[in-house]
């Protein structure tokens, strides 16, 4: 929990601000965001993180216009935009 002293970071997930701890992996914004799928399989399966440590790719996102982010492996910043696939094809 944060102390009134801890500044939180404001990142936009598919559109919308959400406040989160420094420290905070993207993967872990996203949950918090209610974002559970960040892409979709070539068979139109739904994905998201998985290994939790970058090895099974599963959780690629679009992060500041850079495509094919790790958000497991990636942590916030302050006005950092991400953007899913499923809200992409939206």
């Amino acid at each position: 929990m944060s102390s009134p002293q801890t500044a939180r970071l404001r990142v936009t997930i598919d559109g919308r601000a959400i406040d989160v701890e420094p420290g905070t992996t993207v993967a872990a914004a996203l949950v918090q965001a209610g974002r559970h799928v960040t892409r979709r399989s070539v068979g139109g399966e739904p994905r998201t993180a998985f290994c939790g440590m970058g090895v099974c790719q599963e959780c690629r996102v679009t992060i500041d216009g850079r495509a094919h982010a790790l958000a497991c492996q990636t942590l916030c910043r302050d006005g950092q935009t991400v953007c899913t696939q499923t809200a992409a094809a939206a």
